[in-house]
């Protein structure tokens, strides 16, 4: 009997290969002392109000959640001082990016994304038929100008992700002020900001201040799982005009995030001297990384992230093996079009020493 065959946009689509966790680590080597670089999570935790949050909440499992997660929703608002409906909540950043893709692509549609950026573009606008346009990065980052120019006619999205992912690379405001200023009013751009919390300052777009001149066209991407360090429970959020979270919630699953990680998400957002100790451990760890790095001879990219790219040459998946064996796990970036390079999560001291150990070792063992 011949297999059913998949819808044709899914000759297209490669899977997503997210980092090693840990456990299956210790199942496949037997392994138990094992440091995990390879998903940008928190080295500090969770967020300790999320916990307390989750751990009050557990007697209530078994009611379904709040569909429409109104309780964080406002809370978000309050923090963002936005409107409640300019927001929409969805089971991490990738849930609010696959709702966007289902409302707004069809077999006819474009999508321009960045050669070196989120895969999971690539891979739900492919599963929705369109076509997907990818620019060339400029000193590994994104080229605004030539994204610009990648619009054409059948262009219904345009992601932008700031800081980018995996190469850590940072849009300034102006060069965002300059793409807004020309980018046509029926393309919706998408902003990804999942690595806010560690670029945000003077230099970086105020992107929601687009939302407030009354643009419609616009989207906004954030996440609870680096800087709040709740990544298991899978929450992000989607900021943009009404028009648009009215139209993705059309198409919602009816529970898509669940009541443990609604509680968490309100707590989390109270728990700002949290987020300032992550971002100061990180800024100062990639210092520490930066140095290591530049003493073995490996070129990096400054990174605005809790991330750092990681170029080792052609032997790239070798050294990410080899790594795995001796219990670090880092990520390779082949899935990125980036097979010399690793991308390396900022841990703790400890971690990072642990890191460039046996970096070393592997280095010296392949050379």
């Amino acid at each position: 009997m011949s297999p059913i065959k998949p819808q044709s946009g899914m000759d297209r689509v490669a899977p997503y290969i997210p980092g090693k966790p840990i456990k299956e680590v210790e199942r496949e080597l037997g392994l138990t002392d094992i440091v995990k670089l390879a998903s940008n999570e928190n080295p500090l935790g969770p967020s300790p109000k999320a916990i307390e949050a989750v751990k009050g909440a557990l007697d209530s499992v078994n009611f379904y959640p709040d569909g429409q997660s109104y309780e964080l929703r406002q809370a978000l608002a309050r923090y963002l001082n936005v409107d409640p409906d300019w927001i929409i909540v969805g089971n991490g950043a990738d849930g609010v990016i696959l709702e966007t893709c289902m409302a707004y692509l069809d077999e006819g549609s474009e999508v321009v994304v960045s050669e070196h950026s989120f895969p999971m573009y690539d891979i739900f606008a492919s599963a929705m038929r369109a076509k997907v346009v990818k620019v060339p990065t400029k000193d590994y980052g994104l080229d605004l100008k030539a994204m610009r120019q990648a619009i054409t006619k059948r262009t219904a999205i345009v992601f932008v992700c700031n800081p980018n992912n995996p190469t850590g690379t940072l849009l300034r405001r102006r060069e965002v002020e300059e793409f807004m200023e020309s980018f046509p009013d029926d393309v919706l751009v998408v902003f990804d900001e999942a690595y806010y919390e560690f670029a945000c300052g003077e230099d970086f777009p105020d992107t929601i201040k687009y939302l407030r001149q009354g643009r419609k066209n616009i989207l906004i991407l954030r996440t609870f799982s680096k800087a709040y360090g709740i990544a298991g429970l899978r929450l992000g959020y989607g900021i943009g005009p009404k028009e648009v979270i009215e139209t993705l919630n059309r198409i919602k699953e009816p529970f898509a995030v669940n009541l443990l990680a609604q509680v968490a998400g309100i707590k989390a957002l109270e728990d700002q001297d949290f987020v300032r100790r992550t971002v100061q451990l990180v800024n100062e760890e990639k210092q520490y990384l930066y140095r290591e790095f530049s003493r073995l001879g490996l070129p990096y990219v400054e990174s605005y992230t809790n991330f750092v790219l990681l170029e080792v040459g052609e032997g790239a998946k070798e050294v990410m093996n080899r790594l795995l064996h001796k219990g670090v796990i880092v990520r390779p970036c082949g899935g990125y079009s980036l097979p010399r390079h690793l991308r390396i999560t900022v841990g703790t001291r400890e971690q990072n020493e642990r890191l460039i150990k046996a970096l070393e070792e592997v280095l010296g063992e392949v050379r």
